[in-house]
């Protein structure tokens, strides 16, 4: 029976839909926990720094794949574990400026995923807001700097303090 490395960010209390909703698209392709597919998870309940470990224990285990939830954190650190171990990712950053494939239409190596580009859209919907409502003497934003999409989330913030009359 193949099994599927599930890793991580948070725990199966936060994380119920998603873990739902992969079992949903298993089943849909055919495969269903305990009866043709077993699954191997591992939390590190909100603390990153256990995701190395977390997953060198997966690919110890020989799964035959690496499905992360959590975004880019967990996606390097199952990356860091493996490099014929295939990795499935999620995320909102740039996959390509974080290191984890070589290119958008060619990943390359063992991983390999889905990304919303979430922190490029994100400039797109401060220009609305901005449009919106040009005189706001200002506009916040809550960043984690121990996110590695922080860097291009620190140059929208930049980008906010231009002066007025940008295109």
């Amino acid at each position: 029976m193949p099994v599927i490395g599930l890793l991580g960010a948070g725990s199966p209390q936060v994380d119920a839909l998603r873990v739902s909703a992969f079992r949903q698209g298993l089943t849909a392709t055919g495969y269903t926990e305990g009866r043709n597919v077993a699954i191997e998870y591992r939390w590190a309940a909100g603390r990153n720094d256990q995701l190395p470990a977390l997953a060198a224990d997966l690919t110890r285990r020989q799964v035959a794949v690496i499905a992360t939830l959590g975004g880019t954190a967990v996606a390097l650190a199952a990356k860091a574990a493996s490099t014929t171990v295939p990795i499935v990712f999620v995320i909102g950053g740039d996959p390509v400026k974080v290191g984890l494939v070589a290119s958008l239409n060619r990943p390359g190596g063992n991983v390999t995923g889905v990304s919303f580009l979430s922190a490029i859209l994100a400039q797109k919907q401060f220009e609305v807001l901005h449009e919106t409502v040009p005189n706001a003497a200002s506009i916040g934003q809550l960043v984690n700097p121990a996110n590695p999409n922080a860097d291009s989330e620190a140059k929208m913030r930049r980008w906010l303090r231009k002066p007025s009359g940008r295109n």
